[in-house]
């Protein structure tokens, strides 16, 4: 614990406080606990800019003080030290209360589709993918160009999808003019809001880590919580619509908005997430 590298050095070099204790929970994570009680964790990431895109993505959500984030105590090149966030079990109420506050999250918007956070790099991650945080004008070009098409060129580059399938996919991008429903805009996306990211603490609310955060649709946020699945999912939505009722026709855009994190996960995990995509894809009609 006496190494600069070290966890417990490294937390207390961004709280300011010595740490008593340190407890590795993978090989990129750690808890670490301070002199004052307080337990902080410590995260590694060897991508360049990784870090520094996530730390400006926490930030940019918390400061719209909507859905609960963990505090970011300081950050370099490689390590970020963030608060640790006390687990609950997961309850209606906070569920509904989710709902409520990420209709606020994404209604305090963005400047742009693919807009960055404030000092996060273009060149960004979702999970251990690249994500190029390029800004459009309008959504379905943007999301088509930035979001779908350079994740299904590598694909099929990999070989997890052929050429045929392919053209599917990109029928459909040909055709999200008319599949995307009301123009809408930019919102203020979580940008990685599986089920794994969502904690619910034992404070009543949930809190969100991990983002890929930048300016999307609000939609492409609630179809990748839906895919992975959530506990309480139809009180979240149940809050949510309470506080920004969704466009009409919403749920036959699901599998248009899970075209993108399906597309990112054939890429890193392989031919099982390639053919849910297809499935999402032939679902746009």
């Amino acid at each position: 614990m006496t190494s600069d590298s070290s966890y417990a050095a490294v937390a207390a070099r961004f709280t300011g406080r010595p740490a008593t204790a340190e407890r590795p929970l993978s090989g990129e994570l750690a808890e670490v606990v301070l002199d004052d009680g307080r337990t902080v964790i410590v995260k590694s990431a060897d991508g360049p800019g990784a870090v520094r895109a996530e730390a400006a993505g926490l930030r940019w959500l918390a400061e719209t003080g909507t859905v609960r984030i963990p505090r970011v105590h300081g950050h370099d090149e490689h390590r970020l030290v963030i608060d640790r966030v006390p687990r609950g079990r997961p309850g209606a109420e906070a569920a509904a209360r989710f709902g409520r506050d990420l209709a606020a999250l994404h209604a305090a918007g963005a400047p742009a589709f693919g807009a960055p956070p404030p000092g996060g790099p273009e060149e960004a991650y979702i999970g251990l993918a690249p994500m190029r945080n390029a800004t459009g004008a309008d959504w379905p070009s943007w999301y088509a160009e930035h979001r779908v098409l350079p994740y299904l060129r590598r694909a099929v580059d990999d070989g997890t999808v052929t050429s045929a399938e392919a053209a599917e996919v990109e029928r459909v991008c040909e055709r999200l003019p008319g599949l995307a429903g009301p123009a809408e805009p930019p919102a203020r996306l979580h940008g990685d809001l599986w089920n794994g990211n969502v904690l619910w603490g034992e404070d009543g609310h949930v809190h969100l880590i991990d983002p890929a955060a930048h300016g999307g649709h609000r939609e492409t946020d609630l179809a990748m919580l839906r895919l992975f699945g959530c506990p309480h999912l139809e009180g979240v939505m149940a809050g949510y619509e309470e506080r920004a009722p969704l466009a009409d026709g919403w749920a036959g855009r699901v599998g248009v908005h899970q075209l993108f994190p399906l597309l990112v996960h054939a890429v890193l995990f392989g031919r099982g997430y390639a053919e849910q995509a297809l499935a999402a894809a032939r679902s746009a009609g």
